[in-house]
């Protein structure tokens, strides 16, 4: 079995350089900038370099291992092991190509389609949030818990919108405008992973998304369930879509959701 507290510190060294990568780059006029499924999808010459030192770092260490990255996508499909690290190398690319201090690196390692490692590393902030099954999760050292509001009136929320919100109708966009004046406040930072984050530590209350892919969840699972938390899938929505936070919360944001495609979506 692996020696899940050496890859920990391991998958901590690996974040980072992949940081150092990106605040030398951060916010330097030449950096390369490119667009993927659309125009508002973005892709970044430093999110090439920094997937290439995290997937360099595992095939050096875990060379018999499975890896799923966000720009390269599943490699070295001859590979049949129980292990998968599944890589995000900037979670929320468009903050980074404006200059907008947050995005993460988020990595996570699957066992038997069960996380059991995940760290998600905002380089800017020098925030580390880490988890091992079984063990807790942790902010920078300090050991983290879900927030234990239960009125969504209390309670900041974030969220965030796919990439293809101007041609889907099942774009966020309904949810959010339902939500906005029922909560504390509700943010939309650009980076999943982080939000996750955020939710396991209770700097945040709850979280919704639609549309999701897994490297932008994965690590942020582990340290939402780690913290006392839970995740709820949207199983009949398209992607991974999901709502995160206590019990209360979300069951309080899953009904609104409900609610919203009652009226608005007719369902039934």
């Amino acid at each position: 079995m692996l020696d899940l507290d050496l890859a920990l510190e391991k998958v901590k060294k690996w974040v980072k350089e992949a940081g150092d990568i990106q605040k030398e780059y951060f916010r330097k006029k030449s950096i390369l900038i490119n667009t993927k499924s659309t125009g508002i999808d973005l892709v970044t010459e430093v999110d090439e370099l920094c997937e290439k030192h995290m997937l360099d770092s595992i095939k050096e260490n875990y060379p018999l291992h499975g890896i799923l990255s966000e720009e390269s996508g599943k490699s070295d499909t001859n590979i049949t092991s129980d292990y998968l690290w599944i890589v995000d190398p900037v979670d929320g690319t468009t903050n980074y190509a404006q200059g907008l201090p947050i995005f993460a690196i988020s990595i996570a390692l699957k066992y038997k389609d069960e996380t059991i490692l995940g760290v998600v590393y905002c380089p800017i902030v020098d925030q580390l949030f880490e988890a091992v099954k079984g063990k807790g999760a942790y902010l920078n050292g300090e050991k983290i818990t879900i927030g234990n509001k239960r009125d969504l009136s209390e309670c900041v929320l974030a969220t965030g919108f796919p990439y293809d919100r101007a041609v889907h109708k099942d774009n966020n966009a309904n949810y959010f405008a339902h939500l906005v004046p029922m909560v504390r406040g509700l943010r939309r930072m650009g980076s999943a992973a982080y939000d996750l984050a955020n939710v396991a530590a209770g700097s945040l209350d709850g979280f919704w998304e639609i549309n999701l892919s897994l490297w932008d969840i994965a690590a942020g699972e582990l340290l939402i369930e780690e913290a006392g938390g839970k995740i709820v899938y949207l199983k009949e929505k398209r992607g991974i879509s999901l709502v995160a936070g206590n019990e209360a919360i979300c069951q309080k944001i899953l009904d609104q959701i409900e609610y919203v495609d009652k009226i608005i979506y007719k369902t039934p």
